[in-house]
């Protein structure tokens, strides 16, 4: 007796009756390696992926390891209005003159209704069109503080592991709280412009701190000699020398851009002698300090009797809120 035959196969066809190609594996490994051989496509799903967290985000970050330190991350940061994205747009035509391949990572404030990012940032960095060579990702802020999420060091990680040589992390630009970017990029520079008031903003921010080239931007403004002077004084009343240079672009004209790239990729090769090591610890601590503080944010606000116990004893005045915060963090432990 035959069998009953079955049903013929075929090879999926696609409109011109040709064979459709077998979708790519996206398991982390085979996407991390593609992403190291500059699939844009898979480049981009890791960052995804990363951003949001998923599932498999703890395997696509063991998967990026061996791939890691070859990249400088040059942070830039500054108050709204100093014109730090055209600065980054004029930064990126020097940096693939020399030959560097260039990703940017521009944290937009966040969307109201999607949470994601704005993407302001984004559509003025004009030398990134049509050019395989440079990479402008987007990331919301997601209304954290320090002008940056934690997401980001890993966003960073895929891009360094996709062979882009230097990364330039622009942040929302708030100019009051982001100094989490030190802890993040090799070279730090803070964007200020004439008319902005940005010398007193500055030390009121810490942002002098935290800064190893100060940028007066839109330099060909009036005002903009008294902007340097300020900042120039202000690093000279500071307790420890200083050797932060205070640099002027007209990032829209090109004026001064050549030679504050030369300082870029100056004070990226000394932060690079430093070694990967410990750049890549300074990073890891930021992440633990962020996920402690959402840890113990998340206690307080979900509330439970040993908490309010807390609350209940600072308000006595039986223990400071640091006594607290201490004994809070030991019960978490």
């Amino acid at each position: 007796m035959r069998g009953v035959s079955q049903p013929l196969r075929h090879a999926a066809r696609s409109p011109n009756d040709e064979p459709m190609p077998s979708p790519p594996n996206t398991e982390p490994a085979a996407l991390v390696g593609r992403l190291v051989r500059a699939d844009r496509r898979a480049i981009a799903e890791v960052m995804t992926r990363l951003e949001r967290q998923s599932a498999d985000s703890r395997d696509l970050v063991s998967a990026l390891r061996p791939h890691l330190g070859k990249a400088f991350v040059a942070g830039v940061t500054g108050p709204p209005g100093a014109g730090k994205s055209t600065l980054v747009n004029a930064l990126i035509g020097e940096a693939r003159a020399a030959g560097w391949r260039v990703a940017v990572l521009a944290v937009d404030p966040s969307s109201p209704v999607t949470g994601g990012a704005v993407l302001g940032d984004r559509v003025r960095m004009t030398a990134a069109h049509d050019d395989d060579g440079v990479m402008v990702r987007s990331l919301g802020s997601r209304g954290t503080l320090g002008g940056l999420t934690p997401a980001a060091v890993r966003m960073i990680d895929a891009l360094d592991a996709a062979g882009f040589g230097v990364i330039f992390l622009e942040t929302v630009g708030t100019g009051q709280s982001e100094v989490d970017i030190a802890e993040i990029a090799d070279v730090v520079l803070v964007v200020s412009a004439p008319g902005l008031g940005d010398g007193i903003q500055a030390m009121k921010a810490g942002l002098l701190e935290i800064a190893d080239i100060l940028v007066v931007n839109k330099a060909d403004r009036d005002g903009a000699d008294r902007t340097a002077d300020e900042l120039a004084a202000a690093l000279a009343m500071r307790a420890a020398p200083s050797d932060v240079a205070v640099s002027r672009t007209s990032a829209i004209k090109g004026d001064g851009v050549p030679g504050l790239w030369r300082q870029i990729v100056d004070r990226g090769a000394a932060s690079r002698a430093e070694g990967l090591e410990w750049r890549r610890r300074r990073r890891a601590r930021y992440l633990i300090a962020r996920a402690a503080a959402e840890l113990v944010e998340s206690r307080i606000r979900d509330g439970d009797e040993a908490t309010d116990a807390l609350a209940d004893s600072v308000l006595a005045g039986g223990m400071s809120p640091l006594e607290a915060a201490a004994k809070l963090l030991r019960t978490i432990a």
